[in-house]
């Protein structure tokens, strides 16, 4: 492609994750997180298979039929309260493609019997939260993919909404999902710091395949 072929590509791919999320949200509230989640499954699938922008080459869209999803588990969806813990700490993280990248640390979330979370904000333009993860299965055969997941990436589409408690925001581990560098690494992916691993393994959300 062109490289105006490619950012209008880009703009397209972004959008149509806005509005995959907006689905997300809406069908959330009125059905089911399980309905949900099938959702977004079946818009990414449809988007790794068939959209100019996918991160899979054309020959892996060739044979491509589904990411590789676990089972949603309702134990791994929470509504967690930002604390103000580690608040105004800097991350600067260095990209192969887009020089630093910078965030600025908004608080901490609680995750009950997983662990902590950093919560981040990008202070370049557009802004936007940010909430990356690496769990205990990274890098493990059939795991995740060995640098870590996004949960959230708002200033892209990813979000899941806030939560019923002021100051709140829904965390469902079953959205996980691997970022754009795991199928090419022409893209520039700031991954999970020490402030964003777990110590458990988490075997929802997308997981780590080759297509």
């Amino acid at each position: 492609m062109t490289g105006i072929t490619t950012a209008l590509a880009i703009a397209d791919w972004r959008a149509r994750i806005f509005g995959l999320y907006a689905d997300v949200r809406s069908c959330s509230d009125a059905e089911s997180p399980e309905t949900a989640h099938r959702l977004w499954q079946d818009g990414r699938n449809r988007l790794f298979r068939e959209h100019p922008a996918s991160p899979l080459d054309a020959a892996a869209q060739g044979r491509f039929t589904s990411l590789k999803v676990a089972p949603y588990q309702p134990a791994y969806r929470f509504e967690a309260t930002i604390s103000d813990e580690g608040s105004g700490q800097r991350m600067d993280v260095p990209t192969g493609t887009d020089g630093i990248v910078p965030f600025e640390r908004l608080g901490t979330l609680s995750l009950p019997g997983l662990g902590h979370l950093a919560l981040w904000r990008l202070t370049s333009y557009a802004g936007g939260l940010f909430l990356p993860l690496r769990d205990a299965t990274a890098g493990a055969e059939g795991g995740s993919y060995g640098g870590g997941r996004y949960l959230l990436d708002t200033v892209k589409g990813a979000y899941l909404g806030e939560g019923r408690l002021p100051g709140s925001l829904v965390l469902d581990l079953n959205f996980s999902y691997n970022p754009s560098c795991a199928y090419d690494e022409a893209w520039a992916c700031p991954l999970p710091g020490t402030d964003n691993r777990l110590d458990a393994e988490l075997a929802v959300g997308e997981l780590h395949a080759r297509y």
